[in-house]
């Protein structure tokens, strides 16, 4: 059985077609009207904005006290950055100062009324610490994926590179002494016990398996489709993406962590917020525990098989292959995020801003796959709405 029931799907349809209406025939003819001529980018930019919703997650601030600068429209300009692919924070400054409509769409009528690089610079920090792109996230895939079934989930993680110092992390110390040889009925003790052990017996929630990830910045390596090993300085970006090529859930862990140990965290975050039949995971992924969890959360687990020592190579039945061929549509997930959505160049430290800076380009993704997989679309002027 599925994890939870799944709602009618009248309300989303609903949502849509509200989404659609509005947004061909009233948002954009308006704009077209005051800000013509809109580009792509902006077009892009605008349906993104209508569709999150940011100004409802910004606290502006109240009270006395030198007045801070509008929250809200640097919030927009992050989301722009990320839409017209800016590599630097300063790159969207001198854009904003250069093109009025952009600035408008932010919210700033002059260009005077810009804010300066450090206060940008600090609001990205408040943004980063209170987790904001991330709570935008969660919201946007409630509000339009929760009432949808999911086909399949499919789970990968891509190299981040990161432009900061390694930590040097020490191996953990064993215990000193002979072993002891216990019972194969004896239980394994938690200190004893892998952390795919301790994610699946033990530990009681979603918070207490991400507080066990190593976060920090480190050494990673990774071989590609051919087998050749590649290594990198910086994170790895662990996500859940749902048919339609749409984000479901992110984490963001050090570099040499291995795929597998945040396959249960992720698919506890996705089951929160989606339902979903099948798990699909590459050969990395292959481990009892996975499988397990998979099945308890009232899934069906796809994991390629791997060759360990002398056993059989277990081949996947014809319908397994046939989904797993599915997979693909997390590689073109990285692909659009690295190369249009700025997660090729990340110039913050710490996993915190990373994470944030990362999730600005989730958001701007995620919103444009939601609006394709909805069939919403801005029509032309003279083109007859349908």
């Amino acid at each position: 059985m599925l994890s939870k029931p799944t709602a009618p799907l009248s309300s989303l349809i609903h949502l849509f077609g509200s989404f659609g209406q509005i947004l061909q025939t009233r948002l954009f003819p308006a704009l077209r009207e005051e800000l013509d001529p809109l580009s792509d980018r902006h077009r892009e930019f605008v349906r993104a904005l209508a569709l999150l919703g940011l100004d409802g997650f910004v606290a502006r601030r109240r009270g006395r006290g030198r007045p801070t600068q509008d929250r809200v429209c640097i919030a927009r300009a992050f989301l722009a950055k990320a839409v017209f692919n800016f590599r630097t924070t300063r790159a969207l400054l001198d854009r904003l100062a250069h093109d009025e409509v952009l600035r408008r769409l932010c919210g700033w009528e002059k260009k005077a009324d810009i804010p300066k690089e450090w206060t940008v610079s600090r609001a990205f920090e408040q943004f980063a610490s209170s987790e904001f792109p991330q709570q935008v996230h969660a919201a946007l895939i409630e509000r339009t994926q929760s009432e949808r079934l999911v086909g399949h989930l499919f789970r990968d993680a891509t190299a981040i590179q990161g432009r900061e110092k390694r930590c040097e992390c020490k191996p953990a110390e064993r215990p000193t002494g002979r072993r002891r040889h216990r019972k194969a009925s004896a239980s394994t003790p938690p200190e004893n016990m892998t952390r795919l052990e301790r994610q699946h017996f033990t530990m009681p929630n979603l918070e207490a398996m991400l507080e066990d990830l190593p976060r920090q910045c480190d050494l990673g390596c990774k071989p590609d489709s051919t087998g050749k090993k590649n290594s990198w300085i910086g994170y790895k970006l662990h996500v859940d993406v749902a048919d339609g090529q749409i984000p479901i859930s992110c984490i963001l862990t050090s570099a040499s962590l291995n795929d597998s140990q945040v396959a249960i965290p992720l698919a506890e975050m996705s089951a929160r917020r989606v339902t979903n039949c099948y798990d699909v995971m590459d050969t990395g992924y292959t481990a009892l525990a996975i499988r397990l969890h998979s099945k308890k959360l009232g899934h069906v687990p796809i994991i390629g098989y791997q060759k360990r020592g002398g056993e059989e190579k277990k081949i996947l039945a014809p319908h397994e292959k046939s989904r797993m061929r599915e997979r693909s549509a997390v590689e073109r997930v990285f692909s659009r995020l690295k190369d249009e959505y700025g997660a090729d160049h990340v110039r913050v430290r710490g996993n915190a801003k990373v994470m944030a800076h990362l999730m600005f380009g989730i958001l701007a993704l995620t919103a444009d796959q939601v609006l394709r997989w909805a069939g919403i679309r801005e029509i032309e002027p003279g083109e007859a709405l349908t």
